[in-house]
């Protein structure tokens, strides 16, 4: 070191003009280096789904209840008259990781009241329904819906909980989601096929066995993973039916 290198000295009141001159120049490196790697990560990471929860927004619906293989709320469009196209259908689930399976069996077959917050995304919705506000209207029970199957197909997508990825969590899939939706699957909230096509379009199957059966306890291990699933899919309304043997499920 020679005679004109800046030195500091820890107990001296003030730092040196080379010094003070260095540390700016670091402090400016880094806070810029900071910077760039905020934007680049941000732009880097992917954006979030357009799915939405309505916490705290409680709604009055009325219609009829399908018991199963999930309990789902069966509500008469106005104005529709295509047999296929007259009601709207939403999957009904608990407060927190539970699925609806009781209103189902309690209620099945009735036309009913209830109260409940809307998930939704890419147009299709599921009520939370709020406890104990579920409420016969009248006991006739309609007759269920048409179903018309579409053939047997062979699909690649991934087990999703329908509750989380319809909108209550932000991603709600894939492996980061993973231990959430186990603990929803096996609470008895649906399980959610969703397979994306080479442009990136969504679609949704609810998962049944293949005799209509729920299969939430059998598909636990597969939750989050890569599959290959070949079943006969059926359509009532807009909601497609993915009926299979949960033992046949490939992983890729």
């Amino acid at each position: 070191m020679t005679g004109k290198d800046p030195f500091y000295i820890g107990y001296a009141a003030r730092p040196t003009a080379e010094i003070k001159r260095f540390m700016r120049r670091v402090v400016a490196l880094l806070v810029g280096t900071a910077v760039v790697l905020a934007v680049v990560l941000t732009s880097l990471q992917r954006p979030f789904a357009s799915s939405f929860f309505e916490f705290g927004h409680v709604r009055e619906f009325e219609g009829v209840i399908q018991a199963g293989p999930y309990a789902l709320l069966l509500v008469t469009r106005p104005g529709r008259t295509d047999q296929n196209e007259s009601l709207s259908r939403y999957p009904l689930v608990a407060f927190g990781k539970k699925g609806a399976s009781e209103i189902g069996s309690k209620f099945g077959g009735q036309h009913i009241g209830l109260r409940g917050s809307l998930i939704y995304r890419d147009g299709q919705t599921m009520v939370e329904v709020v406890e104990g506000s579920v409420h016969p209207i009248q006991s006739a029970e309609p007759g269920r819906p048409a179903s018309h199957s579409v053939g047997v197909q062979s699909l690649v997508g991934e087990i999703v909980d329908s509750k989380c990825f319809l909108g209550v969590m932000n991603p709600g899939n894939l492996k980061t989601h993973k231990a959430c939706a186990i603990r929803c699957i096996s609470g008895g909230i649906p399980p959610f096929f969703v397979v994306r096509d080479a442009s990136n379009h969504v679609a949704y199957y609810l998962l049944v066995s293949k005799e209509g059966l729920p299969v939430n306890m059998q598909v636990l291990d597969k939750i989050a993973e890569p599959l290959r699933i070949v079943g006969e899919v059926f359509v009532e309304g807009q909601m497609r039916i993915l009926k299979a043997d949960p033992m046949g499920f490939e992983r890729l």
